[in-house]
C-alpha cells in the first residue's frame, strides 16, 4: 500500500484513493464532495469507459437506429445532423442503455450472443480505464495542480481483476497509484439495492462465465426459449446472485486497502471528515 499507517496518510501532501463497491453505496457521492472541496480531482471510470473506449460504439448504435427512419437517415447520410452521447457523472444512461439486456427483442432485448459481444466490449474498455489511473493521478497534479486525487470505479472492478491472485497485474499496477478503499454494506443495504434494482432494472457488467452460467440456469429453472427471455426479468433474477458473486471478491480486494462503512461513507460532509475516515481505517487494519 502507498500509505502503510494513518500518519503516512495524514502527512502525504499528495493524498491518492481508489474506491470501490457495489454501485449505490456512495462512491460518487462521495466522490463529487472531494471535487467540490476544490483540492481533489475526480477521475471516474465509468465516465472514462462512456467516452473514451465505449463512445464510437454508443454513437454507431444510436445511427443505426436513426438510419432506420427515412427522414433520419438521409439527414445523416448528407452529414446535415450529428448523433453523439451525452454521458456525465451523474448520467451513464447511453453507456448502460447500449450495454443492453438479453432477451426478447419485442421487449428491447438483445441476442445473447450480441449481448455478450458487448459485454466483452466493456470488459476490455474497464481495464483500459483503469490503467489511465495513473496518467489522471499525475496529471491532475502537473496540470490542473490539484493536490489530491479520488478514482471513482466502476462497480465490477472485482469483475475484470482477479484479486485472489497476489501477482494479479492489474491490481499491482494499482495498488500503486492509490489506496484501494473497499465501500462494504450491510445486509440492509444489500435487502435496498435489490428492491431499488428491482423498481428499476438496469443494465450492468458481469463477468463472463457467471454470466453464461446464470443465462443456463434462468432458462432451465423458468423453461423460456432464449428468444422469449423477458429481459428485465431476467436481470432482475441475476442481480442478486451477482450480488454474493461480488461479495468475497470485494473481500479479498479489499486486503489491499482498507474498508470503509456505506454509513460512516454516508456520514461524511467535508473533505477533513474523509481524511479521518481513512485515517482511521488505516489505524484499524
Amino acid at each position: 500500500m502507498i500509505y502503510e499507517t494513518a500518519e503516512d496518510w495524514r502527512a502525504a501532501p499528495h493524498k491518492r484513493v481508489m474506491l470501490f463497491g457495489m454501485s449505490g453505496l456512495g462512491k460518487t457521492h462521495v466522490s463529487t464532495l472531494l471535487r467540490d472541496s476544490g483540492e481533489w480531482f475526480h477521475y471516474s471510470v465509468d465516465y472514462r469507459i462512456g467516452t473514451r473506449y465505449m463512445g464510437e460504439h454508443i454513437a454507431d448504435n444510436a445511427k443505426a437506429h436513426a438510419m432506420k427512419v427515412p427522414f433520419l437517415r438521409e439527414l445523416l447520410l448528407s452529414d446535415s445532423i450529428y448523433i453523439g452521447s451525452n454521458i456525465t457523472f451523474h448520467n451513464l444512461a447511453p453507456l448502460s442503455t447500449y450495454l443492453g439486456k438479453p432477451g426478447d427483442p419485442d421487449k428491447g432485448g438483445l441476442p445473447f450472443e450480441e449481448y455478450m459481444l458487448r459485454q466483452a466490449q466493456h470488459r476490455e474498455a474497464e481495464i483500459a480505464a483503469m490503467r489511465d489511473t495513473a496518467h489522471f493521478a499525475a496529471r491532475a497534479v502537473r496540470l490542473y495542480d490539484y493536490p489530491h486525487f479520488v478514482c471513482d470505479t466502476s462497480g465490477s472492478i472485482c469483475e475484470v481483476c482477479d484479486p485472489f491472485d497476489p501477482a494479479d497485474p492489474l491490481l499491482a499496477e494499482l495498488s500503486e497509484t492509490a489506496l484501494l478503499v473497499w465501500i462494504k454494506g450491510s445486509d440492509d443495504h444489500t435487502e435496498e439495492l435489490i428492491r431499488r434494482f428491482d423498481r428499476a432494472p438496469k443494465p450492468m457488467y458481469y463477468q463472463p462465465d457467471f454470466l453464461h452460467s446464470s443465462w443456463a440456469a434462468y432458462g432451465e429453472e423458468t423453461g423460456t426459449a432464449p428468444e422469449k427471455v423477458d429481459p428485465d426479468a431476467f436481470v432482475r433474477w441475476t442481480y442478486a446472485k451477482a450480488l454474493a458473486h461480488r461479495q468475497p471478491r470485494y473481500e479479498a480486494l479489499a486486503r489491499r486497502g482498507v474498508t470503509v462503512t456505506a454509513d460512516a461513507v454516508a456520514a461524511v460532509r467535508s473533505a477533513e471528515e474523509f481524511n479521518e475516515m481513512i485515517a482511521r481505517a488505516l489505524e484499524a487494519r
